[in-house]
């Protein structure tokens, strides 16, 4: 029956929701807590991603050589990712902490870089260009405070995270008491005599 259905269906939406804003709020509140911790374990992360990414990487490169004349340069890039991630292992937590700044850096610096290539276009076009130059100042001011302060940038970097992981803890679990209204009116959509 639709209705036998639906509740189902809500009852594994539901968990699942509800668990992964539970977990979502367990990390945010466990980064609060252990500061130091989680960013070592934020560094053991990144090692074991480049690893994984790495493996992943090369083993779609082998099964592309066949059909993918530039196969080789998927698996030179996973034979990279690998070689990072063994060495970040290796040199931990350090290497991967470093990598977690530079990267941050220049994500700053493109989008400052970016924004500031905009925003002169804006102005040949003669359209506002104020606020997106700002920006891009901004952004690339960032940049470089944030490889001259490694400590910040990853302080910075855990507070974006668990502040991430907080909010969509508390939007999941909204989420799942909210869908109880729609699977009742679902189920008295389609089954008006039966629902309750």
């Amino acid at each position: 029956m639709a209705s036998d259905l639906i509740r189902t269906t809500y009852r594994r939406v539901w968990w699942a929701l509800m668990l992964r804003g539970l977990i979502a709020l367990a990390v945010g509140v466990l980064i609060l807590w252990r500061p130091l911790d989680s960013i070592s374990s934020f560094a053991l992360v990144i090692a074991f991603w480049a690893l994984l990414a790495g493996f992943e990487e090369i083993l779609r490169a082998i099964e592309l050589r066949k059909v993918f004349s530039s196969w080789w340069a998927l698996l030179l890039g996973g034979l990279i990712s690998v070689g990072f991630g063994v060495a970040a292992l290796y040199y931990y937590p350090g290497l991967s902490l470093a990598f977690a700044v530079v990267w941050a850096t220049w994500w700053l610096f493109l989008t400052g870089g970016f924004a500031v290539a905009i925003a002169l276009m804006q102005r040949r076009l003669g359209m506002g260009w104020g606020w997106t130059l700002a920006f891009g100042i901004v952004a690339f001011g960032a940049g470089v405070l944030a490889i001259m302060n490694p400590p910040a940038t990853l302080s910075a970097i855990m507070g974006l995270i668990c502040g991430f992981a907080l909010l969509s803890g508390v939007v999941l679990i909204v989420t799942a008491f909210r869908l109880n209204s729609l699977k009742e009116q679902l189920v008295q959509a389609v089954n008006p005599a039966t629902a309750h």
